[in-house]
Formats: structure tokens, C-alpha cells, sequence
């Protein structure tokens, strides 16, 4: 059975739940956007063409104050909601409800960094992982902008490529799994790429068992690179049976942590089937994510961290879930 762990406000029970009770059966971030002319009505962009693409860009960039917010809605099944309007939102920024000024549901390209463990703990599981890596770009938008970080002992940035599935095949194909565990620090290379993206829409997705034992980096410090960077952090944990070590379930609490952060989510999986559907849901979460705009006002411009709460004015009865990072670092004045 596959177990997806979503972020909400008690997501660390919600983990610990499923250790212990089961076998294991974005962002885009506050980025300063130009003035705020033309903004006294919804600006709303139309499903995706080349002309409506051009335009996003172009009203973005004429305003700097725009807090922008990607939210991932699902139902019950965990499917992509994709006929939801800027009224059916509502924005909350340190419990200050905000009024949406920007909208968009448009499948715009983004900047995407697979990191896959290739440690020893990955020895049995490497094969079905790195099929599954494969199968994820193979489901992108063919104007994605790809790269790979592959991580044992070190991080290392194995390959990078705008569209060419074949060269990253051809890349992974010779990776040979083997030594310790550094995760975090795989996560922080991947980031650094980012930072040289492309596009203004960024994701990183970790595969990985959730173990690090040979990281410089702290979780600690990874989850708050994250939240000044504009990254949406997804985790797919590749496990074979129920944790009994300490260490590995604190490893999976704390991926879990970290990619809630950023409005992104673990999921858990113990085998091939499982990671199929898992990057499956990942590739069409990232296809059919809204994006909400907002005027936060002066007083956001403190440099300090900003509490975000997305809710949904839908029925109840619905049973739609809302998932986004849940704050933003203000913009400093110069």
C-alpha cells in the first residue's frame, strides 16, 4: 500500500503515526517581483499558451512587492485539483488575511534537481531508485531544465542536461552505489545549482532510505537554507521494511520536516510499484500547482521570518487539502 505523508499542522504525529502503526504499507518563495500599478483587480492568467508565458513574465517582473505563494491542491485520493479560482483561496500572512492579486494555474517550466543516494544502504534498492529518477524526467515538461547531484561519501553534480533524457539515462546507468550517507550535504549541492537555475520555479527531489551518517551540514541548517531560497524540497524515501532503529526514524521526521517547510512532502515507499506512483504524483502535483500573489505591505520589509497559511474556501464536504510553504523571509530594505 502506498503511504504518502503530506504536510499539516501536526505532520510530525502524522509521521510517527505511520511508523509505528503501519509496515510502510514552491515559491515559489517571497521573491521580490516591480511597482504596483494595476493591481486594483485579480490578475489572472489564462490556461497555458506561449503568449499567456510571455505575459506572466512580463507582469512579474513590473512588480517588486508580489509575494508569490505555489499551493498544491488534492482530493481524498491525493489527485491534482486543477479547476479551482483565485476566490477559492484564501491567503493568511501572520494571520493577516491578504488579498490575491495574482493568479495563476498556468503549467509554466521549472528548474528541477534530482538527488539520488547512491550510498551502500542503497545497495539492494539502487536499481528500482534510479528507474524511478528516469521515469520522473521522462513525465516533465519538455522545457524543464534537468540535473542530477548522486551522493555517497560526497555529493557530486553527475549530470546536467535541458531536455536530453538520454544523456541523464545514459549518466545514471553508470553509477555504481556504495559507501557512507551524505545526505544533507547532497541536498545543500543541489540547492547551489539551483541558485544558477534558469527558471523562476524550482524543485529538488531527494530519493533516498533517509539515513545520513557522513553530512557536514546539519538539518538544521539545510532547512534554513531552505527557507531564504526559492526551492520546493519533495522526498521519496525508499524503505524495505519498518524502522526499528532511533536513527532511521528520526531520519525520515526529520525530511519530512524539512520538506513541509517549503510546502513540498515525503512520501514512503518499499518498493518499485510504490516509487512508480510516487514520482507519478510528484511529476503531476508540480504540472498542477496554482500560484497566488499578494501585496504584504511595508511592514513585511523587516527581513524577518513571515508565518503563511493558505486555507480553502470550498465545502468541507469536498475533502480538498492545500499544501504551501508555511512562511517567507520579508524582502530588506535597501
Amino acid at each position: 500500500m502506498f503511504c504518502p505523508v503530506r504536510y499539516h499542522e501536526h505532520t510530525s504525529r502524522k509521521v510517527w503515526k505511520q511508523l509505528w502503526i503501519a509496515a510502510f504499507c514552491a515559491v515559489l518563495l517571497c521573491r521580490p517581483a516591480a511597482a504596483q500599478s494595476g493591481l486594483d483587480e485579480v490578475h489572472v492568467l489564462p490556461p497555458s499558451s506561449q503568449s499567456s508565458h510571455e505575459r506572466n513574465r512580463a507582469f512579474l517582473k513590473a512588480n517588486v512587492d508580489l509575494v508569490l505563494v505555489n499551493v498544491t491542491v488534492n482530493d481524498s485520493k491525493d489527485q491534482a485539483i486543477t479547476h479551482l479560482r483565485a476566490s477559492d483561496f484564501s491567503v493568511l500572512d501572520d494571520k493577516h488575511r491578504q488579498q490575491i492579486r495574482y493568479f495563476s494555474s498556468d503549467d509554466v517550466p521549472i528548474s528541477i534537481v534530482i538527488v539520488l543516494d547512491s550510498s551502500g544502504s542503497m545497495r539492494n534498492r539502487f536499481e528500482p531508485a534510479r528507474n524511478a529518477a528516469i521515469e520522473f524526467f521522462q513525465a516533465c515538461n519538455p522545457q524543464d531544465e534537468f540535473a542530477v547531484v548522486t551522493f555517497a561519501d560526497q555529493p557530486r553534480l553527475l549530470v546536467e542536461s535541458n531536455g536530453s533524457i538520454s544523456e541523464i539515462e545514459a549518466a545514471l546507468n553508470r553509477v555504481q552505489p556504495g559507501g557512507e550517507t551524505a545526505l544533507w550535504d547532497a541536498v545543500y549541492l543541489g540547492l547551489q545549482r539551483l541558485r544558477h537555475a534558469s527558471y523562476t520555479r524550482k524543485a529538488l527531489l531527494l530519493i533516498s532510505d533517509g539515513e545520513d551518517n557522513h553530512s557536514r551540514y546539519l538539518q538544521k541548517e539545510i532547512k534554513s537554507v531552505l527557507q531564504e531560497a526559492d526551492v520546493q524540497l519533495y522526498a521519496i524515501s525508499v524503505i524495505q521494511s519498518f524502522p526499528t532503529k532511533q536513527e532511521e526514524k528520526s531520519g525520515l521526521l526529520a525530511l519530512d520536516e524539512v520538506a513541509s517547510t517549503t510546502g513540498g512532502q515525503l512520501l514512503l515507499t518499499h518498493d518499485a510499484s510504490e516509487l512508480h506512483r510516487a514520482v507519478r504524483q510528484i511529476s503531476d502535483d508540480l504540472r498542477s500547482q496554482y500560484v497566488l500573489g499578494y501585496l504584504p505591505g511595508p511592514s513585511a520589509r523587516d527581513g524577518k521570518w513571515h508565518h503563511l497559511k493558505v486555507e480553502l474556501n470550498v465545502p468541507k464536504s469536498r475533502k480538498f487539502r492545500a499544501y504551501a510553504k508555511n512562511g517567507y523571509y520579508g524582502s530588506v530594505e535597501p
